[in-house]
């Protein structure tokens, strides 16, 4: 069973969400949609932080490990001896991995993205409902 509140207002939305939070209705089991983010909404139903930061994490990291180790390979491939200074230098490769850096991990937090909201799923998407500028409060009563 499934209860639905609309709400035109967003102080009234908010009231509805802490009194339902607080009525003992377990926070997953409340959906809500906003026509922009509502912060105090994701802090009254107590939503986890993102897992696309460890996806940037790890990209990242692996974009820096990658942007130094291919520039020290190739330099140990090709060496190119000049004036006595050390064939493999960190601060000169150091542009290199933070641009592989970046680049890496912006494409992990995209994936990290879609794989976290499991995109693309359209079904998921569109909706039978469209409710344009308006608060509205889904509950399934469910029995855990």
């Amino acid at each position: 069973m499934t209860e639905r509140f609309v709400f035109d207002n967003e102080h009234a939305f908010l009231d509805k969400l802490r009194e339902l939070v607080g009525s003992g209705i377990d926070p997953r089991d409340i959906d809500y949609r906003a026509p922009h983010p509502v912060h105090p909404a994701e802090e009254i139903l107590r939503v986890p932080p993102s897992r696309v930061r460890v996806f940037a994490l790890v990209g990242g990291l692996l974009g820096a490990a990658t942007g130094y180790g291919f520039t020290s390979f190739t330099a140990l491939d090709w060496p190119l001896w000049t004036a006595g200074k050390p064939l493999v230098s960190i601060p000169a490769y150091t542009i290199i991995a933070f641009e592989l850096m970046v680049l890496f991990g912006s494409l992990a937090s995209f994936a990290g993205m879609l794989w976290t909201s499991r995109m693309p799923a359209v079904r998921t998407i569109l909706s039978d409902d469209e409710f344009d500028d308006a608060y509205v409060i889904q509950v399934k009563r469910t029995n855990r």
